[in-house]
C-alpha cells in the first residue's frame, strides 16, 4: 500500500513491475458491455459508425488537438453501490474492476511531472477503492487539487461514516449526482430510496461546512435528464434546486452542473429499449453548436481508466477509444517514458456530438 507519492527516479528502478501492457480494444469492449445494444461492443467488434462529427468539424474548420495538460480524470473503479439507469460506466455491486496502489504510483509520479493542477477522481464509486484514502493524500501531497464525484448514498453506508471528516481535512471539492429534487424522479432513475439517502448525505456535508456561500468547501451537484432530451438551462436549473432544497431540506450547494446524456453504455441500451436511440442521435447532431468545441474538456485532460490506459475523455474510455501515438495506445507507462502529448490528435465519435449539443456538456456543466 503506497503511503507517499513515488519521485520519478524510484519509478524507473521498479520498472519491472511496471511493464507496458498490450492494448486488445474489442476484448476490452466485449468485457464492458455484454450485449449489441449499448453501442460499445458495436464499435470494438469493427463494424463502426460512419463518423459525422469529423464531418461537422471539417465543416467548421475545427480540428480537435491537445493543448497543455493541466487535469486528470482518473477511473479509480467500476465498483459501486447503486446500478443507475442512466450510467455510461456501467457501474454497479458486481464490477470487480479496481485500480491498485501501484498504477496510483505511476499516476503520482505523472502529475509531478506534467505539473496537473486538478486531479478528478470518479468511479462507479471512488470512495468503494479500498486505497481511496491513500490516493488522494498522495496527490494532495505532490499540490493537486482534489475532486471526488460521489453519488452520494455512499456516504451513508457502514463503513463510509468517516469519509465527510476525511474530505474536510483534506479540503475536497465535492461534486455530487442528483439528477432531480424530487424524490419520485431520483428513484426512478437511481433505485428505491436514492434520494432519501442522498438528501441525508447532503444535511451531513453541509453540517461539515461544505456547500456555504462564500465557503471554501465546495459542494455542486450535477443534473442529467432523463429521456431523450437536452438539459434545461443550467441557471434557471440551479435557481430551482436552490429553492427547493433549501425549502423542503434545510440544504445548500455552491453550484449547479447541467451534464447532458451521452448515447452509450446503459444509457444508449435503455434508449434502444425505448425506440428512441435514432431519434436521441439526430437530436444531438441537429443541435451541434460550434461555439462549444474551443472549451471541449478533452482538449487539456487527460482521462485514465482504472487500469493505467489514457482516453481524452470518459466517455471515449468507455467506448475503448484510446488516445494514440503513432498509432499506437498510450497507457501511463508510455507518459512516464515521454509525456508528449500537446498537439496529438483527439479521438472522436459519433457520441461527441453530445458535448457540442445546445450550450454544450462538460463535467463542469454547460460551456456556452
Amino acid at each position: 500500500m503506497s503511503s507517499a507519492p513515488l519521485k520519478e527516479q524510484e519509478l524507473k528502478e521498479a520498472r519491472p513491475e511496471f511493464d507496458r501492457p498490450e492494448f486488445d480494444r474489442s476484448g476490452r469492449s466485449k468485457t464492458a458491455a455484454n450485449h449489441s445494444e449499448k453501442r460499445l461492443v458495436v464499435v470494438g467488434s469493427g463494424v463502426q459508425e460512419e463518423n459525422h462529427f469529423v464531418r461537422a468539424l471539417s465543416d467548421h474548420s475545427f480540428e480537435l488537438r491537445k493543448t497543455k495538460v493541466d487535469t486528470l480524470q482518473i477511473n479509480v473503479g467500476k465498483m459501486c453501490n447503486l446500478t443507475c439507469q442512466h450510467c455510461h460506466v456501467e457501474a454497479g455491486p458486481n464490477r470487480t474492476e479496481i485500480m491498485t496502489p501501484s498504477t496510483f504510483d505511476q499516476l503520482f509520479a505523472l502529475a509531478e511531472r506534467l505539473e496537473i493542477k486538478t486531479v478528478d477522481l470518479t468511479g462507479g464509486a471512488p470512495e468503494m477503492n479500498p486505497d481511496f484514502k491513500n490516493f488522494v493524500r498522495g496527490f494532495r501531497k505532490v499540490g493537486c487539487e482534489v475532486i471526488v464525484r460521489s453519488n452520494l448514498t455512499i456516504l451513508v453506508e457502514p463503513g463510509y461514516e468517516d469519509y465527510i471528516d476525511f474530505f474536510v481535512e483534506q479540503g475536497i471539492h465535492v461534486i455530487a449526482s442528483l439528477p432531480c429534487y424530487t424524490e419520485g424522479a431520483v428513484d426512478a432513475q437511481r433505485g428505491d430510496g436514492v434520494f432519501d439517502a442522498s438528501i441525508k448525505a447532503l444535511q451531513l456535508l453541509n453540517e461539515a461546512g461544505y456547500g456555504r456561500e462564500n465557503g471554501k468547501l465546495l459542494l455542486d451537484l450535477v443534473y442529467n435528464p432523463g429521456g431523450a432530451s437536452l438539459p434545461a438551462a443550467q441557471n434557471e436549473l440551479e435557481l430551482s434546486y436552490k429553492k427547493e432544497l433549501m425549502k423542503h431540506f434545510d440544504v445548500s450547494f455552491n453550484s449547479l452542473y447541467t451534464i447532458t446524456n451521452l448515447p452509450i453504455g446503459r444509457f444508449y441500451s435503455d434508449l434502444k429499449k425505448q425506440g428512441t436511440a435514432e431519434v436521441y442521435d439526430q437530436l444531438l447532431r441537429d443541435s451541434f453548436n460550434p461555439q462549444t468545441v474551443s472549451k471541449l474538456m478533452c482538449a487539456n485532460t487527460l482521462n485514465i481508466s482504472w487500469d493505467g490506459w489514457v482516453y481524452d475523455c470518459d466517455f471515449n474510455q468507455m467506448l475503448e477509444l484510446p488516445m494514440s501515438r503513432e498509432q499506437k495506445a498510450l497507457h501511463v507507462c508510455d507518459l512516464l517514458e515521454s509525456d508528449e502529448v500537446e498537439g496529438l490528435a483527439i479521438a472522436t465519435g459519433n457520441h461527441c456530438f453530445g458535448c457540442t449539443a445546445g450550450t454544450g456538456s462538460s463535467c463542469g456543466g454547460e460551456l456556452v
